[in-house]
């Protein structure tokens, strides 16, 4: 299928989850897009790498079932989330004798599933229990928004929650949601991610999906295909290096090649969008402010063992604790969601700065011998083959009051997809994916102005917007 003749010509630089949504949006609605991704693999930061001669996920990553568009999508480029994906109740599940507790939501109707699950919780104390039911009930009746921002610790002091619940549930929680430590975590963006989990209007909301395919396959490549058949073009391995105004439209330098269009998508990284924007000083405000985000690491560590080894489940949350050297905050067991995987264990550090420091081997044995200790199997402490996975910038750092632009520029027919823009939600594959749909959306309205209104002024400002689920 070829795009139709005099359709509008769109460069989208970067070929990570935004990038691929838009490019998706825009295909389906008749555009003739460009997608320019500098690696030789899609995904950005949720992609497949090889190791020891096979594909592994350069994190392991959890969708939820609130993720609407990102299911949308999905569907949409031919992948059927219900084969795809494996589908949990919510939960937090520590092995047991560790000194964790035991909370899984039955599958009944909300907001019952969570009273179920509050009931049959072990490892809970009454104090801690009624913790939990006070500080939802003030979330639910606050509608999840809190409007004066503070820190997470802030949040759960002031909702009066124990210690065991802040170590056991609210401070991993935090942790794997935003990578940012509670103590400088945005309490805001914490209560949105509550609302679409714990808070979840429907019980399927709240379900935790695991892919069961390496994220390169599960949404960009099949994206991808869909571009090309869509009579679109694909460029991996070509780096966008300049973007600059040519009348109405816009000249890219892909490589070493320069190309027209009409309008062009900003998909890359923060920092490579400020030094593309750096070059156009009416962008000069915006360009800084995505040089100055900070962010957060997280390290992924895979264990191989005997291909007939299996968890009791298919994942686990660990008691971490840096000072002792245990480092593993929940352990996933391949095999069960990817029958391709037996006997894989992946390891997920977030909010990795200290653990980064160490060396890939050093990390690996501390985390080897934290899962023998804590699910009591001895022959966990010895691998066949470790391989530690760390994204130095695997998400923006989630702090209190944070400004996220939003996906308008001051530049005519230049838009930013992004999970770093303006959400009420942090750096997740939704918010990629919701970002890239509305920059596909800002592009085909602009695509519909008439010239002599394309003007800066149509531009608009970093006008934040909403997450809806």
């Amino acid at each position: 299928m070829s795009a139709p003749e005099g359709a509008q010509r769109v460069l989208v630089a970067g070929g990570g989850w935004a990038g691929c949504a838009a490019a998706v949006e825009l295909a389906r609605a008749g555009a003739q897009v460009t997608l320019a991704e500098a690696s030789r693999t899609l995904g950005g930061r949720a992609r497949g790498v090889e190791v020891h001669g096979r594909v592994l996920d350069n994190g392991q990553h959890i969708l939820l079932g609130a993720y609407g568009e990102t299911l949308r999508l999905l569907r949409l480029v031919g992948i059927d989330p219900d084969q795809a994906l494996l589908r949990l109740p919510v939960q937090m599940r520590y092995p047991e004798g560790s000194g964790g507790m035991d909370f899984v939501a039955p599958r009944w109707p909300a907001p019952f599933h969570l009273a179920g699950a509050l009931l049959r919780a072990k490892g809970l104390a009454r104090e801690d229990k009624l913790a939990l039911a006070r500080f939802h009930s003030a979330a639910k009746w606050m509608g999840w928004v809190l409007y004066n921002d503070c820190s997470v610790d802030e949040l759960l002091e002031r909702f009066n929650q124990t210690p065991r619940l802040n170590r056991l549930l609210w401070h991993p929680l935090c942790i794997a949601a935003l990578n940012t430590p509670p103590a400088r975590a945005s309490a805001k963006v914490f209560l949105a991610v509550l609302r679409d989990s714990l808070g979840a209007k429907r019980r399927a909301a709240s379900d935790m999906l695991l892919p069961r395919m390496e994220m390169g396959a599960l949404f960009p490549q099949a994206a991808a295909a869909y571009v090309l058949e869509h009579g679109g073009a694909l460029l991996t391995g070509v780096k966008v290096n300049s973007v600059a105004r040519s009348g109405e439209g816009w000249q890219a330098t892909l490589g070493d090649r320069v190309t027209d269009f009409d309008a062009v998508v900003l998909a890359t990284p923060a920092t490579q969008s400020a030094a593309l924007l750096g070059a156009h000083p009416e962008a000069a405000e915006l360009s800084a402010q995505l040089a100055a985000f900070a962010h957060e690491p997280i390290a992924t560590c895979y264990l191989q063992y005997d291909a007939s080894l299996r968890l009791e489940l298919p994942f686990y949350a660990l008691l971490d604790d840096p000072a002792q050297d245990r480092w593993g905050q929940f352990v996933f067991d391949r095999g069960q969601p990817d029958a391709a995987q037996p006997g894989l264990l992946a390891v997920v550090v977030s909010a990795a700065g200290d653990a980064a420091q160490l060396g890939q081997d050093a990390l690996a044995a501390h985390i080897a011998a934290q899962l023998a200790h804590d699910l009591r199997r001895p022959e966990l402490a010895t691998p066949q083959w470790t391989k530690v996975i760390t994204e130095k910038r695997a998400t923006f750092s989630c702090t209190p009051g944070l400004a996220r632009p939003g996906n308008k520029t001051t530049l005519p027919g230049l838009v930013l997809a992004g999970d770093y823009t303006a959400s009420d939600y942090p750096a997740t594959l939704e918010t990629a994916v919701r970002s890239g749909v509305e920059a596909a959306a800002l592009i085909r309205a602009y695509g519909t102005l008439p010239r002599e209104k394309r003007s800066p002024s149509h531009g608009g400002g970093g006008q934040e917007h909403s997450f809806v689920r």
